[in-house]
């Protein structure tokens, strides 16, 4: 008889967690995994290298305790905008008064402040809005110079040293990497992050660039925050491996009725392009300070899974919260329930994209359509690159998706893929060799058992990424 596996999710939409001072701990760190986290973000904004070496070594130490490959997120911090610093560390700019941004890094006051970045104060023009504070001040150009910028206060309020600047109506001559980020995305890919979180992304140039300095070492995950980003949505998702709807600074640059609508426009474009898309920000955000969310929040977390993205983030609520443990428990438990509602299941069916003209999409989509009509126990997919899991993951199936790969990063890169059960096994070479395999990990993984079906999909000839080609049906035994 089949032993049950020591950890099998039962739920098909995936979990990140962030890492941080609650929760770097071993024991913090095993309890989140076994909770539901099946990534780990590290931000980069926040800790040194030590402390984010030292979390490194812990999640590789939980993945070998546990056998189950565990994803790595590494989010790099991308250029922060900040205005100067204040004679008295803060003022009051009240709505309608005149304030000047300028090159001068004399502290200000309350009629101007230092803005140290010229590319701003060139590329803005008469009627830009530029947001100070996360969008909690107001400003709009009324006159540009050479050396700053005239604007009148729309919304005023209280402004304290090297708050943020956004500017929602420009695209900065800005790259999207800094040097900062260009050392912690190298310190990142030595270590084994598996996905690069790649912020203040406006053009497919910017995904291009951190790909090379990637080398194909780990993934580029787009972080979607800037309404320029969104112009050009189509050219920088073909260009990104995966995806994150960043609705933080999104909702800070957008109105925020605005947001919930980019975010279901994303979603649908990533999934129709076969990227791994994931829901980020605020999704229990009460859960910070409180061990239950609001229910507005477990309905923010649901609407994501009813849309189909293949992962939900949690970000300070476990990286600095007080209840990090609970946090994932929470998401875990929404997820698992609303992925049990018949509604789920057709709105995921309603929303599905056509298959691609390739023989790998007609594999994929046959895969589904054969394991709705005949219940089959699992999906056994046969993928070196992670390409087959990913095409078989978009067809959203009903029947469980088991990923096999020679590759342990090709493992952990699945985790964050929708419904994929990642498991690494040694490399085959015949379609009989890779069904026998199948049938023995959908056995011990307890996906099957003796006189259940499963189908499997590899390309032939195996070797060859990228081939996916054939299907089979085959009994266990």
């Amino acid at each position: 008889m089949a032993t049950r596996p020591k950890l099998r999710r039962r739920r098909r939409t995936k979990i990140i967690a962030t890492l941080g001072p609650a929760s770097s701990s071993r024991e913090v760190l095993t309890r989140l995994f076994l909770a539901g986290a099946d990534v780990f973000r590290l931000n980069f904004s926040h800790g040194t290298h030590e402390e984010h070496a030292a979390r490194f070594a812990m999640i590789r130490e939980l993945e070998e305790r546990f056998e189950r490959p565990i994803g790595i997120l590494a989010d790099v911090q991308g250029p922060k905008l900040r205005v100067g610093t204040f004679s008295g560390g803060r003022v009051h700019l009240q709505t309608g008064q005149p304030f000047h941004l300028d090159l001068n890094p004399t502290p200000g006051d309350a009629t101007r402040v230092n803005l140290p970045h010229p590319e701003i104060i060139e590329a803005a023009s008469i009627g830009c809005t530029l947001l100070l504070d996360d969008g909690k001040l107001r400003l709009r150009v009324a006159h540009t110079r050479r050396d700053a910028l005239e604007t009148e206060v729309v919304v005023g309020g209280p402004l304290s040293d090297r708050k943020g600047v956004n500017v929602p109506d420009v695209i900065l001559p800005i790259p999207a990497l800094t040097e900062k980020d260009c050392n912690d995305l190298e310190f990142a890919v030595q270590h084994g992050a598996n996905y690069i979180g790649l912020s203040f992304v406006q053009r497919a140039e910017d995904v291009a660039e951190a790909k090379r300095l990637a080398g194909g070492r780990a993934w580029i995950m787009v972080k979607l925050e800037k309404p320029q980003a969104l112009e050009n949505l189509d050219s920088i998702l073909r260009e990104a491996d995966a995806v994150m709807v960043a609705r933080g600074d999104l909702g800070v640059e957008l109105p925020p009725e605005e947001v919930p609508l980019a975010q279901k426009r994303i979603v649908r474009l990533s999934r129709q392009l076969g990227k791994p898309v994931v829901v980020a920000t605020q999704m229990l955000e009460s859960m910070i300070t409180a061990p239950a969310p609001t229910r507005a929040e477990a309905s923010d977390v649901a609407t994501a899974v009813f849309d189909g993205a293949d992962a939900v983030m949690l970000s300070a609520e476990t990286a600095a919260g007080q209840y990090p443990y609970e946090a994932v428990n929470m998401m875990d438990r929404i997820v698992a329930r609303v992925e049990q509602d018949a509604l789920w299941r057709s709105m995921i069916e309603a929303s599905r994209p056509e298959p691609e003209h390739s023989a790998a999409d007609a594999i994929a989509a046959a895969a589904r359509q054969v394991g709705h009509t005949i219940d089959l126990k699992a999906i056994v997919a046969f993928t070196a690159s992670g390409a087959t899991a990913l095409r078989v993951g978009r067809e959203r199936p009903e029947t469980p998706i088991i990923g096999l790969t020679p590759l342990m990063e090709t493992a952990r890169r699945m985790a964050v893929v929708w419904g994929v059960h990642a498991v690494v096994v040694p490399d085959v070479h015949s379609m009989g060799e890779a069904v026998t395999r199948a049938r023995h990990v959908a056995r011990t993984e307890g996906f099957a058992q003796h006189g259940d079906e499963i189908v499997v999909t590899a390309g032939v000839p195996f070797g060859h990424s990228g081939t996916t080609n054939a299907l089979r049906v085959v009994g266990v035994r």
